[in-house]
């Protein structure tokens, strides 16, 4: 059941950055998203086994290649592109900087030369690229952006100011671009004026997530301590800055804390961190925070001048961006940013995330290096280094690496998680099962919710070894600690029925993952296949289908889509599926399988499990009543009531508290779409629609 464990990664329009050179008409299209994404990289990572990642991304073998080969424009601007497609930056640079050698007075070349500069995060080198190209409008967006920067970062701040203006219509761009005069007029000393510029600002809702902390932080600057204080404490306590920009949301707190401890409000400092902690309890940043104030410290603020205000900018907008698809515009950001602010832990673990998802982990592990040794990121940083140290298929190196993490704080479940994902990649499934043996007695006899991964992953370890006497125990307890866990759903209901046990409730818990995640094909196809060891192949076909449709490339579920074909009688169709399935690289011990289902197709079914009792929807359905006339009333229309989510609540926690059954945690999750795709978006203050007591 390997391909069951992967993870595959109310939008607000945000905008468009272009070239328009000839041979880079390429856009990116960006959204900001709801949903809460801190920057625990590591756990969202690793909550579930990264497995078949060394069979899926093999290391290729090196082809010796460098620029100083290239002696034709064409040559190097060929390779260059290819360079720049596959994000390694930094021969790129060598290439199109060769190109452009051969035609001086190339834009196009020269616009691409820049912008891999600055994602390669040499601002620096960039410099006399923007300024050359800073007439043209093809890069005019980046050009006026990276030029007001320099001259902040020089102090030219009248000259930043008139660079800044910006008259267009976009609101992203005039947010930018307004935020980051307030800054320069924060270095000039006009603090008061930037203030009153920033509160004035029209703009949709969605402007406030951002001004809220920028205003905040241009007041502590400018020695303004009573907005300072208004606007953090407004943006700490808005639940859209939580899901919309929660890195910014976590700056916001921290400066506040620091704030309130400066001014010697140590119980107010910790209650600020409070808030931050309902939702990120081993936040290490907020962690070491914490036991600063606690022993009566006063920790120096995160921005402290100009320079680093405008970072801010960037990084706000950068990590607010930061979703699938976005990726380049995000590293642009965030390379800008960090040139600004070079000591900025969050945005070199963003950076290092972003390279991975990039498929760069030699970038993503210099990045990871590069964190501040004295910096509580650190051990992050050190964790992601050791995950990708296995991605590039240096696995016993990560395992040594980690192994010391372990070693110098025992007491670091993230340490633990780390290491069994890459034993998990290894097939070392005794040794991962020992591995969390030792996190859960560290976790101990009360364990939080959020320690469900921990029994998940230590019930995957004890399944692979056939141990299911110790595995069932680990996700039931998943379970209890976090009931709407999809791939805890999935994988426990799954393989009941897989087994032929507890088929009624196996097959409920599939459902609700689906409904929880419709949109992970890993998940649909093991609905499919419940259906499909029911004997339910038409329902089978059905799921399988969608599966296919939402992962495409995945050589079990066409293999599994080609067995429920053979069994309605497509069996050409089957045949099809099972070629397709080879082709994509399947375990090993699948190949002489399908390779026999495909010369002799599949053997007489048998009757179906004796447990089934449960009949397929469609043939127990009563008859369907006339539509009810347009205009006419809803009889049956569900009476809703509101709801606001208190601490350690879960969907199917409320159902119990509320409607005396976990169950009816589905007719909640329809009621707030919004849920669909992240059932554990639930924060304390959030107020959802429950169905009312009655029905």
């Amino acid at each position: 059941m390997n391909h069951r464990l992967k993870i595959p990664g109310g939008p607000l329009a945000a905008s468009q950055f272009f070239l328009k050179g000839t041979f880079m008409r390429q856009k990116f299209a960006l959204r900001l998203l709801s949903g809460v994404a801190f920057a625990s990289a590591l756990l969202a990572a690793t909550v579930v086994p990264r497995l078949a990642m060394a069979q899926d991304n093999p290391v290729a073998e090196a082809v010796e290649f460098t620029p100083d080969k290239v002696n034709t424009f064409s040559g190097a601007f060929l390779a260059a592109r290819t360079a720049d497609v596959d994000h390694d930056y930094a021969t790129a640079i060598a290439l199109y900087q060769k190109a452009l050698n051969f035609e001086p007075a190339n834009l196009d070349i020269r616009e691409r030369l820049m912008v891999s500069l600055l994602m390669n995060g040499q601002f620096d080198e960039s410099l006399k690229h923007v300024e050359a190209l800073k007439g043209d409008d093809a890069v005019e967006r980046i050009t006026t952006i990276v030029r007001g920067l320099e001259a902040i970062r020089k102090g030219s701040y009248a000259d930043a100011e008139k660079i800044l203006t910006y008259k267009g219509g976009n609101d992203l761009d005039r947010l930018t671009h307004a935020l980051l005069i307030g800054w320069a007029k924060v270095g000039a000393g006009k603090g008061a004026e930037a203030i009153k510029q920033i509160k004035a600002l029209k703009g949709p809702d969605w402007f406030k997530v951002f001004t809220q902390y920028h205003l905040g932080a241009m007041a502590l600057v400018a020695g303004d301590t009573a907005t300072a204080r208004t606007n953090l404490s407004a943006a700490i306590t808005s639940q859209e800055a939580v899901a919309t920009t929660p890195d910014t949301f976590m700056r916001s707190v921290m400066a506040l804390a620091r704030l309130e401890a400066a001014q010697g409000n140590k119980q107010k400092a910790l209650d600020a961190i409070s808030v931050a902690e309902r939702l990120m309890l081993n936040y290490a940043p907020l962690k070491a925070l914490r036991q600063s104030i606690e022993k009566g410290e006063k920790p120096e603020q995160q921005v402290t001048d100009a320079t680093q205000g405008a970072s801010a900018v960037l990084f706000s907008i950068g990590s607010a961006l930061n979703r699938q698809g976005a990726e380049e515009m995000v590293s642009l950001y965030l390379q800008i940013s960090h040139a600004l602010d070079p000591k900025s832990a969050d945005t070199l673990i963003l950076l290092g995330g972003i390279a991975e998802k990039l498929e760069q982990p030699k970038q993503a592990i210099e990045l990871y290096g590069r964190v501040p040794q004295d910096s509580p990121m650190r051990r992050i940083s050190e964790l992601q280094l050791g995950l990708t140290l296995a991605q590039t298929g240096d696995v016993d190196g990560a395992k040594e690496h980690l192994k010391k993490l372990i070693e110098s704080d025992p007491t670091d479940i993230r340490s633990y998680i780390a290491y069994g994902s890459v034993l998990s990649d290894a097939k070392d499934f005794a040794e991962m099962a020992k591995t969390y043996d030792k996190a859960v007695e560290v976790v101990g006899p009360a364990p939080r919710p959020s320690d469900w991964s921990v029994f998940f992953q230590r019930g995957i370890a004890y399944e692979r070894l056939k141990e299911w006497d110790k595995a069932e125990p680990n996700f039931r307890k998943a379970l209890e600690l976090n009931p709407d866990q999809p791939q805890v759903l999935n994988y426990l209901g799954y393989s009941w029925v897989d087994m032929n046990r507890n088929l009624e409730d196996g097959l409920n818990m599939i459902r609700k993952a689906v409904d929880l995640r419709p949109d992970d094909g890993y998940i649909v196809d093991s609905l499919g296949w419940a259906y499909y060891r029911l004997g339910r192949y038409d329902d089978a076909v059905t799921e399988l289908e969608r599966a296919v449709q939402l992962r495409a490339g995945d050589a079990t579920i066409n293999d599994h889509l080609g067995d429920a074909y053979w069994r309605v009688g497509r069996q050409l169709e089957a045949k099809f599926q099972w070629q397709r399935a080879l082709t994509m690289k399947p375990e090993m011990t699948e190949i002489p399988k399908i390779e026999q289902k495909i010369r002799d197709g599949l053997a007489d079914a048998g009757p179906p499990p004796v447990q089934t009792a449960m009949a397929s929807p469609a043939a127990t359905a009563p008859a369907t009543p006339p539509a009810t006339p347009p205009g006419a009333a809803q009889p049956n229309a569900p009476i809703t009531a509101d709801y606001i989510v208190s601490e350690g609540d879960t969907l199917s926690k409320i159902a119990t508290d509320r409607l005396g059954d976990k169950e009816r945690a589905r007719e909640i999750l329809e009621m707030n779409p919004e849920l669909k795709r992240n059932p554990n978006r639930l924060f304390p203050g959030q107020l959802i629609k429950i169905p009312a007591k009655s029905n």
